[in-house]
């Protein structure tokens, strides 16, 4: 187990965070894809068909925000656990994450017979909307179970180093949903067609397919973390560490579930165009995020495991060397985004409404790109050394304070564009935050003069 963890301490700074970060990436990459795949699918029913997903998909961040972020919380104690030398302590943890996850899909599945029809009277009375965005996430909300899973079980293969185990619990997991989707959505291969009805079932069927590989998966990890549910022994000090973690982490990621539902709620008094072109967008830009998402979920081991160990050289490179791959990462969607706006809108059957407002809203907002991705490794920084605080007080003003006011003045002032300004001009923002955070952190380094280099 102590080979598995030294190139933590000894590897190159550069290498491990490729080594770390890649798999993650590769696997975001494709789940990205599977994201657009799935709204291409449904954009052939209708434009209708689109706008409903495009409404359901806050729900589904929400979702998704409070499993990442449960995930995040338990990487995070297994992280300084292992790196204190701790096994029992950190499997210990991993347990406790598994029972919790299965009680709160089980509040989810509840909600999901509550919840969706008055969500969704607040943005349209169109009956056919209404009913593709009730169907689709009442499938998801209700089976969610498979996918709280599977996140908190990469999240403990991820504290081992094992990121290859997570990319194919990821890849799978998205090609099986994408082989399902014009199956299930068409009626293919002799299976009824069922609309997005099938888009929903291909998305719970690809989670679930993951889940299982999962668990086979860590059965067999070579770091020796065993669980044993069986020997499970109930702390409260454990607990505690989690959500001291999770708790800003969900509140961070269900802040851009509220932003959309507020640009949504902007964006729906023009019209229900401007919301599908809005839902495009976050499905383009998944393709541009995921790979830095990837990059952090490689660093937070590695940030963590060495914060733990107090090697604090280890900590300040391993913040540097992401934030350049980052900014590289960013800048190259920039460029994509202003250079071929029309043929990635394009992939959703657009009419020629949609091209005229989506070429201006991809090129004014991906101008923030290059911002982004210095705030995200920040912030996913600061939850690897458990000071997530930071990172949540960064996405309340990002999300909420900056950007969610803005976007109201600019579009009384100049319409739909106005909405789109705000993203850059918040992002900017953000980031100015996000290194006066790093600067008044003492919780990392206490040398001035690492902190100067890691920034």
């Amino acid at each position: 187990m102590e080979a598995n963890f030294r190139k933590f301490e000894q590897m190159d700074m550069k290498r491990l965070i490729i080594k770390m970060a890649l798999p993650a990436m590769i696997s975001m990459i494709v789940q990205a894809l599977y994201n657009i795949v799935d709204s291409i699918f449904v954009a052939m029913i209708s434009e209708e068909a689109l706008t409903a997903l495009s409404l359901a998909f806050p729900l589904q961040m929400i979702i998704i925000s409070i499993f990442a972020g449960l995930g995040v919380g338990i990487n995070s104690y297994m992280s300084r656990m292992l790196g204190a030398k701790n096994r029992d302590e950190a499997i210990n943890t991993a347990e406790h994450g598994i029972i919790l996850g299965l009680l709160i899909s089980l509040g989810i599945a509840v909600l999901g017979f509550i919840v969706p029809a008055p969500f969704f009277r607040m943005f349209t009375d169109d009956p056919v909307i209404l009913d593709h965005a009730v169907r689709y996430i009442r499938i998801v909300m209700v089976f969610s179970f498979a996918s709280i899973l599977t996140e908190i079980t990469m999240n403990i293969l991820r504290t081992t180093g094992d990121m290859i185990a997570s990319m194919k619990i990821q890849l799978l997991g998205a090609l099986s949903n994408i082989v399902l989707d014009p199956i299930l959505i068409f009626g293919l291969l002799f299976v009824p067609a069922m609309g997005v009805t099938g888009a929903a079932v291909a998305t719970v069927g690809g989670q679930f397919i993951a889940m299982v590989y999962a668990f086979f998966l860590l059965r067999r990890n070579k770091a020796g973390i065993r669980l044993k549910l069986s020997s499970f022994r109930f702390k409260a000090q454990i607990i505690k560490e989690i959500f001291k973690v999770a708790t800003p982490a969900i509140l961070m990621m269900l802040l851009n579930s509220f932003m959309i539902i507020g640009i949504n709620m902007i964006l729906a008094g023009f019209t229900a165009t401007s919301v599908a072109v809005f839902g495009i967008y976050f499905k383009l830009q998944s393709f541009i995020y995921m790979p830095v998402f990837g990059l952090t979920q490689g660093m937070m081991p590695v940030v963590g495991y060495n914060f733990g160990a107090r090697k604090l050289d280890r900590v300040a490179s391993a913040l540097k060397v992401t934030n350049i791959y980052a900014f590289l990462i960013m800048a190259m969607g920039t460029f994509i985004f202003f250079a071929f706006p029309r043929p990635l809108l394009f992939l959703f059957n657009s009419s020629e409404e949609m091209y005229a407002m989506g070429v201006v809203c991809l090129r004014i907002i991906s101008a923030g790109f290059i911002f982004s991705g210095g705030v995200i490794v920040y912030s996913s920084y600061f939850q690897a050394i458990g000071t997530a605080v930071y990172s949540l007080v960064i996405t309340l003003c990002r999300q909420i304070f900056i950007l969610l006011p803005l976007a109201f003045a600019l579009s009384r002032m100049i319409g739909v564009a106005g909405v789109w300004t705000a993203f850059p001009v918040s992002e900017g923002l953000s980031l100015i935050m996000s290194l006066l955070f790093l600067y008044r952190s003492r919780a990392c380094c206490s040398d001035k003069n690492q902190l100067r280099r890691a920034a």
